[in-house]
């Protein structure tokens, strides 16, 4: 973990980062419901049925809409809409896991994905030639890995920025969940919230 951890009390705002594959939407989804908040799913804004892309101004609508709340958990961010959102962030968790345990993650979930049928981000399914494809979700793992590194990296080292949690090991990245208090808690307790 950064050195953030001690300056970030009580994120109401949450921002999930890290490579394609590292668990973000699984964070995400124990943070939100460890918080008893909304959970914002970027790839449920970014891709209509068919694996067409919705257009950049209604995602970026979509996101300035769900970012208004009081409390949210995005677990992650396209370049397209971050703007919109990243001035309300409380704290961005970054996954920053080592790109052999993204990977493995990543084609272990495609190839279940594949065999399985199941959908995801409004109805879509991941199909063995999607999988080998030139814009495949591995092709992008491999372009975008240390891009995503190094903002994550970048973010954490610049005290002008959000709050950066590291979480260099999934076990870190749980302790730090099952240590969250639930929103509702805060603002009940007298000074909180």
């Amino acid at each position: 973990m950064s050195e953030a951890t001690a300056t970030v009390v009580l994120p109401r705002r949450i921002l999930l980062h890290g490579a394609t594959g590292s668990g973000k939407s699984t964070a995400a989804a124990a943070i939100a419901e460890k918080l008893g908040t909304a959970l914002v799913l970027a790839d449920e804004i970014g891709w209509l049925p068919g694996w067409v892309e919705r257009p950049v101004g209604d995602q970026r609508a979509m996101v300035a809409d769900a970012a208004a709340g009081d409390s949210w958990v995005f677990d992650s961010s396209y370049g397209k809409w971050r703007d919109v959102m990243i001035g309300r962030v409380d704290l961005i968790v970054g996954l920053d896991y080592p790109r052999w345990f993204s990977l493995q993650r990543l084609l272990r979930r495609t190839g279940r994905r594949v065999r399985t049928g199941e959908t995801i981000c409004n109805g879509n399914r991941e199909t063995l030639a999607k999988a080998f494809a030139r814009d495949s979700i591995i092709v992008w793992h491999f372009r975008s890995w240390r891009r995503k590194r190094d903002e994550m990296r970048s973010w954490a080292a610049d005290a002008d920025v959000v709050p950066t949690l590291l979480f260099r090991h999934p076990a870190d990245l749980q302790a730090w969940i099952d240590a969250l208090e639930p929103l509702a808690a805060r603002t009940s307790s007298p000074g909180l919230g």
